[in-house]
């Protein structure tokens, strides 16, 4: 046995145990009664302080003293190992059980909150999350950026100063494009009653035209649409409006678009760090262009208009070209999830800008409320109605995701540059999708992102794949041509 068998073989089990603690996430969110919240936090504590333990385990540092990996993938491994023994070794094992507890109750609480429009009901909770945060970050900062010290869990190597300089540069020509599309004649809106059962036989045959693996998956109902798992076990869930089946049907095919990257990575990576992806900017440069580039294109809207018609027995729009702006509608609308392509980054630059002010200490929790609303206002132009629209709508925070908010925005800077470069591989993609098939697509995808896992940098999966740097220039030259194409601009 060498050093680097040793660590690859302690380093499995570590994988294995943190996936079973993503399983029991999974099921608080979908299936687990709700008198069991707090049995879930201990359990949840306790698997946390198990992992805790196992990541900052002595062993592991003279295990990565005496390595000597040869393979590309074994010195990214080695490399990935170091990284997180360093950070996790900072933390406290009390901490980490303490942050793992509170979140799972938090959860609950916020649930509870958002379903009864009461933020006084939270807040005292978040509060709680927020300080144990900061304290993290303390400990990983190393007197450095607080924010910065929890960005790196989700975009290694990125910044906020380096973010908010992005979110920027966007900002002007996505207001610009905001303002001239709301300008703009309306498409006509979708209209009826969707039954349920109905929507969720129609999200399941989205899910199956982007190449969603049944076999190693499955999907449910949840509050907040997610996917949880990987390797042979990657699942999604959704949720049904019976007034809008759009919500159900292009969550379900963000998600698929999550679930996918994980079970494209190369199965030789399972159980080890490259086994998982990059980043959640990569990750959601997939969900997202899954969603939109591809999903919302008047190709596969073509495609989804036909089912729809069949499924709902007609709708209140009768022609494909008419239903392809319906969908890409662009409305003033309190939801980030429920965003067009337009509005979606500056819901994420709000939250963005107010989580940094929040982790930093320049505003209170008590004070979130009043600062969400005022600058929902400012942005938006529109009054947030009542809390479970505004300060209340994300569950990110109460599950201690600070640093998280940014990276869907970033995903969506990737998406446009690996939409670009897709869009020159496959210059016939459009027929496929037209047919409801998009593997020619999810194959590009899985070959030049997905299959490598975390054996790259973020920066360097997305420029090789792209064959480009990274800017947001693909993005919002997309955006500007598909909107200003719809609404005649």
């Amino acid at each position: 046995m060498t050093a680097l068998t040793d660590l690859l073989a302690f380093q499995r089990q570590t994988e294995a145990l943190s996936s079973v603690a993503e399983r029991l996430g999974w099921d608080q969110e979908t299936v687990m009664p709700r008198g069991a919240a707090e049995q879930r936090a201990e359990e949840m504590g306790a698997m946390e302080e198990v992992l805790h333990d196992r990541r900052t385990d002595p062993r592991i540092g003279e295990w990565l003293d005496a390595a000597d990996p040869q393979s590309p993938a074994d010195r990214r491994a080695v490399q990935l190992i170091a990284r997180d023994f360093a950070r996790s070794s900072r933390i406290p094992a009390r901490l980490a059980s303490e942050l793992a507890r509170l979140t799972s109750l938090a959860q609950g609480i916020w649930a509870e909150a958002r379903a009864k429009d009461a933020p006084a009901d939270f807040l005292p909770t978040l509060d709680q999350v927020l300080m144990l945060k900061r304290e993290e970050a303390a400990c990983l900062a190393d007197g450095g950026d607080l924010y910065d010290a929890l960005l790196e869990d989700y975009e290694p190597g990125m910044t906020g100063a380096r973010l908010a300089t992005l979110f920027d540069a966007m900002r002007p020509r996505l207001v610009a494009l905001r303002d001239d599309v709301l300008g703009a004649d309306q498409p006509q809106a979708l209209k009826g009653h969707f039954p349920q059962e109905t929507q969720l036989r129609l999200a399941r045959a989205c899910a199956t035209a982007f190449g969603y693996d049944w076999t190693r998956g499955r999907m449910d109902l949840a509050v907040h649409p997610f996917s949880s798992g990987r390797w042979q076990d990657s699942r999604i869930t959704t949720r049904v409006v019976e007034t809008d089946p759009f919500n159900c049907l292009y969550s379900t095919i963000h998600e698929v678009g999550h679930s996918s990257y994980e079970l494209g990575i190369d199965p030789d990576y399972a159980f080890t760090p490259l086994g998982r992806g990059v980043s959640m900017g990569v990750h959601e440069s997939q969900s997202r262009i899954y969603e939109n580039q591809l999903g919302r294109g008047r190709a596969f809207t073509g495609w989804l208009f036909e089912r729809m018609s069949e499924a709902f027995d007609g709708l209140n729009i009768t022609d494909p070209d008419a239903f392809y702006a319906t969908v890409n509608r662009v409305t003033p609308g309190y939801i980030r999830t429920e965003s067009d392509e337009v509005q979606y980054n500056l819901h994420v630059m709000l939250r963005f800008d107010l989580e940094r002010d929040l982790i930093s200490g320049r505003l209170d929790t008590q004070d979130l409320e009043a600062a969400w609303n005022a600058r929902f206002l400012k942005d938006f132009g529109v009054a947030v109605d009542r809390p479970a629209n505004g300060v209340l709508q994300d569950v990110h925070w109460s599950v201690g995701l600070f640093g998280y908010f940014p990276t869907y925005a970033l995903g969506n800077v990737y998406a446009g540059c690996l939409n670009q470069a897709l869009r020159g591989a496959v210059p016939d993609l459009d027929a496929s999708l037209a047919q409801g098939d998009a593997t020619p697509a999810t194959e590009w995808l899985r070959e030049n992102v997905q299959r490598h896992g975390g054996l790259m940098t973020p920066t360097e999966v997305i420029e090789t794949a792209a064959g480009q740097p990274i800017g947001p220039d693909p993005l919002l030259d997309y955006l500007e041509q598909k909107f200003g194409r719809i609404y005649g601009l």
